[in-house]
């Protein structure tokens, strides 16, 4: 599989206004993730992944410190996890996930991307099951040292592999923290390219001609629902 999994995983532009909406998700996930736990990074590790996250797509400081103010504060939406999954364009699988406060609003709003763009909105568990949901963590480092951090840990790996130099360690989602834990006691100078829980297709569906065009189409529109907050797909695209 290499590093493919990192085009599964549907991502906006880096245009401002796309960065705007970035920052809006980030902050909203912070919110619900500080509110729901501690607003303490040392002490919601969750949270504290969130953040490093975060930074990593060079999210603003003061736009994650309002997120977590606001949670201190006690007030604000509650807002509630929604996960849809359906068929896209060339009958690819894809899972959307989202956070909000008006379940019909986002209802609604997802299932108009999927109906404008000749796909169709599943029922829950339609297409997960064909996803693997895991822990993702890429980083430069020698397969054989790390692999033995990873097993003196006793940490469930499903597969190591090296590709230009550069690592790429899956696992189990559970294993995520404990994973993290092991490669970076064990490796102090380690800097994570990659780390994140994801959903990984267990195969690809090939997207050819007008359905290119139309895949496109259902991201951008996706993208643009304010409760969106990932997308997953196992859509191979060709030209």
């Amino acid at each position: 599989m290499g590093r493919s999994f990192e085009n599964r995983k549907a991502s906006m532009a880096k245009t401002q206004g796309a960065k705007t909406k970035v920052y809006s998700k980030y902050g909203k996930e912070i919110y619900v993730v500080a509110k729901n736990g501690s607003p303490d990074p040392e002490a919601n590790i969750a949270l504290r992944r969130l953040i490093d996250k975060a930074k990593k797509d060079q999210v603003p400081t003061h736009v994650i410190d309002k997120a977590i103010d606001k949670a201190k504060g006690g007030a604000g939406e509650d807002y509630q996890p929604a996960r849809y999954e359906g068929f896209g364009p060339g009958n690819c699988q894809v899972i959307v996930d989202c956070l909000t406060d008006n379940s019909n609003r986002t209802f609604a709003e997802v299932r108009n991307c999927f109906t404008k763009t000749n796909s169709k909105l599943g029922a829950p568990g339609s297409v997960a099951h064909m996803f693997d949901h895991q822990a993702v963590f890429s980083f430069k480092g020698d397969e054989e040292a790390c692999l033995e951090a990873l097993m003196m840990a006793d940490v469930d790996v499903t597969d190591i592999e090296e590709e230009d130099g550069m690592l790429t360690v899956l696992a189990p989602h559970t294993e995520f923290f404990k994973a993290k834990t092991a490669l970076s006691e064990s490796f102090p100078e380690i800097d994570f390219e990659i780390e994140e829980i994801t959903f990984n297709p267990q195969m690809e569906t090939e997207v050819t001609g007008e359905d290119v065009e139309m895949f496109e189409k259902f991201i951008n529109m996706l993208n643009d629902c304010d409760d969106v907050q990932e997308i997953y797909h196992n859509a191979e695209l060709s030209e």
